[in-house]
């Protein structure tokens, strides 16, 4: 039943991608390597978190939060700015009979002002810098809950500027692993919400991005 229900969302993508730049990948099988199997690398942290809902940020063609929810039957969310992204998200859900995810439009840091401590999982693939994802993370995520970051290429200049920034925001490297997949590598680092950050967040939208921390 899983494998169908991931298999009709990558045809839901490459249809809507002939309408729609949604993902720059077109081909089934790039599609199933890079995107599907892709998604599910991370699974084994998701589970590890503690029960509860799962945020996927910048969730683009729904990766890899819509196989996520599939496999693991968790509350998600997936969340986009492009209001014409979230529009055929909704639709796949629909399409899908996908009862535990919904979709939100807007800013993460929105996101955050409406909903704090809404979740005990966060995704986020090839979105932005570590930096940028624990800060964005943060005040999502319930004390115990995870930020799963799934990487291509992590310099180690991003990478330590990342743990210099794990108090302040009050996460802590957790796990980090990489993982082959065919000829690409894709490496998970996970953090863990530990306390209250000592700056308040979220800072003003966009900030994140334009000031990183």
């Amino acid at each position: 039943m899983h494998d169908e229900l991931l298999k009709r969302h990558l045809e839901l993508v490459i249809e809507a991608n002939k309408t729609t730049n949604i993902t720059r990948i077109s081909t089934w099988d790039e599609g199933m390597l890079l995107h599907v199997e892709d998604s599910l690398v991370g699974l084994p942290e998701v589970q590890d978190a503690p029960m509860g809902r799962l945020i996927d940020i910048g969730s683009g063609a729904g990766y890899p939060g819509i196989p996520l929810a599939i496999e693991t039957g968790r509350e998600t969310l997936l969340a986009d700015s492009v209001g014409k992204k979230t529009a055929i998200l909704a639709s796949m859900v629909k399409e899908l009979g996908l009862t535990n995810v919904e979709v939100y439009t807007g800013r993460i840091e929105d996101l955050a002002r409406e909903m704090p401590t809404a979740c005990t999982v966060v995704t986020a693939r090839a979105l932005a810098q570590l930096s940028v994802l624990m800060e964005l993370a943060s005040p999502l995520l319930q004390d115990g809950g995870r930020l799963v970051c799934y990487k291509a290429n992590v310099s180690d200049e991003e990478f330590e500027h990342a743990l210099t920034l794990q108090e302040r925001l009050g996460m802590k490297l957790s796990s980090d692993r990489t993982v082959s997949l065919g000829d690409t590598c894709r490496r998970i680092i996970c953090f863990e919400k530990t306390g209250q950050p000592s700056i308040k967040l979220p800072r003003k939208t966009g900030m994140a991005q334009k000031r990183p921390l």
